[in-house]
């Protein structure tokens, strides 16, 4: 339930690629950027949904509850070797990627609200050039207060070493609010939906239904975390 719910949570991720967008005009005119914008944003949220239901949907079909973590090696099959090492290099270079996109909002609001706060300290506020003739620019804050974030996330992420239960309660928390009640709600706001019409009474269906969902993979993702931690042993990696 925690993969198939999670092929639609991509609202996110729109908000952050649109404030980004909008933050820094990184993307070459003509054609038009909206345009541009679109393109990507259907390429890859297409993608990464045809992956989700494939492990979520189909996966779960054939296999039920038995279906395995690990999809590759999950059944025991560690052959051929090269294309478990390419699937793991594929892990790695997306979640570099979502990292950084991730981390982009916390960073801002930081860094935001620190030079408001402390507009006089040469620490928050001045900017350094590390190469002599280059556009590139860092404050000692932002050096520190990034290199800190990372570290600390880093190590909490080595000290919950159960990846699916985590994944699945952290995929459960965050379906209904993102994905289904903040759209549906900026949807009756913006088309101006009147109260207990059709089209009211259908849409506050769907977002007390995908509720309920939401709270059962989270009961189930925490019975998860529990079980695991009768066999928890630190910084070892469980799927």
């Amino acid at each position: 339930m925690v993969d198939a719910a999670s092929a639609r949570q991509h609202c996110i991720r729109l908000l952050i690629l649109h404030g980004s967008h909008r933050n820094s005009d990184t993307v070459k005119a003509p054609p038009a950027e909206n345009k541009t914008m679109r393109r990507a944003n259907l390429l890859g949220v297409s993608t990464t949904t045809a992956f989700y239901m494939l492990c979520g949907c189909l996966g779960y079909a054939a296999f039920g509850n038995a279906a395995p973590g690990n999809m590759l090696t999950g059944f025991g099959f560690y052959e051929p070797f090269w294309l478990i090492d390419f699937a793991n290099i594929c892990i790695v270079v997306h979640l570099i990627g979502a990292y950084q996109l991730y981390c982009q909002p916390i960073y801002a609001a930081v860094e935001s609200w620190a030079a408001a706060r402390w507009p006089g300290s040469d620490f928050v506020v001045r900017q350094y050039r590390p190469f002599a003739g280059g556009n590139f620019s860092v404050s000692m804050f932002k050096l520190v207060w990034r290199t800190a974030f990372v570290a600390v996330s880093t190590v909490l992420a080595i000290l919950m070493p159960f990846f699916n239960a985590i994944l699945g309660l952290l995929g459960a928390l965050a379906f209904w609010p993102l994905t289904v009640y903040f759209p549906v709600e900026m949807y009756k706001r913006q088309s101006k939906v009147e109260r207990f019409s059709k089209k009211w009474v259908v849409l506050q269906s769907l977002s007390f239904t995908c509720f309920a969902v939401t709270v059962a993979v989270t009961v189930a993702s925490v019975q998860g975390i529990t079980q695991s931690l009768n066999n928890y042993v630190p910084f070892k990696t469980k799927l």
